[in-house]
């Protein structure tokens, strides 16, 4: 991985766009869990488009992890290993994920992770391309994303990360599923309207 920012699971963009774009998926993040029961919507599942594709690929439910620096990994670990009943597993989580884990955008990285089955053709796709286009549009705003794709390694902060956070909404999650991540270009990506 030759992206410093990606091994440390942090870019180091000074754009304003990153800042809005955080402060914009805190906002809808907990939304979702406080209104939906945490269910992803557009604003959480943007379509993904290879190079030079004008359709979408599809849409990818992406999560949002805390930088290193700011990590709740070993406390959602634990919260997945606390009970064995899914149902309340999951209510603990939306608990968790509603009341104050969004309340700062300066806590989170900007690289955006994914989770896809082992040996996913969609996922394989995408590792390919090396660059994608993240398109979100929801509650009236579009954040069209240029993104660098990385396989992330067991041992990298937000591959723990998403593995810990999806397991307690997901408790068969397979052991070997792959985690992308994605890291914004920000001086190659748009936002309409812009946000400040």
């Amino acid at each position: 991985m030759s992206s410093l920012g990606a091994a440390l699971g942090e870019s180091f963009s000074a754009s304003p766009m990153r800042l809005a774009f955080l402060k914009w998926q805190c906002r809808v993040r907990q939304m979702a869990m406080r209104d939906t029961d945490g269910r992803p919507d557009d604003a959480i599942m943007p379509a993904l488009y290879l190079p030079s594709e004008a359709e979408p690929l599809g849409h990818i439910i992406t999560l949002l992890n805390k930088s290193p620096g700011y990590s709740v990994t070993p406390e959602l670990v634990y919260m997945a290993k606390k009970t064995n009943d899914p149902a309340q597993r999951r209510d603990q989580a939306i608990r968790y994920f509603s009341a104050t884990f969004y309340q700062k955008a300066a806590e989170f990285s900007d690289i955006l992770t994914a989770t896809f089955p082992p040996v996913s053709p969609g996922a394989a796709k995408i590792r390919a391309a090396k660059t994608v286009r993240l398109r979100f549009d929801a509650y009236n705003q579009v954040f069209d994303l240029s993104c660098r794709v990385w396989k992330l390694a067991p041992r990298n902060p937000l591959y723990q990360s998403t593995i810990a956070h999806n397991q307690l909404f997901n408790p068969a999650l397979r052991p070997d599923t792959e985690v992308l991540g994605f890291e914004p270009n920000w001086d190659d990506s748009t936002a309409e309207p812009e946000l400040r």
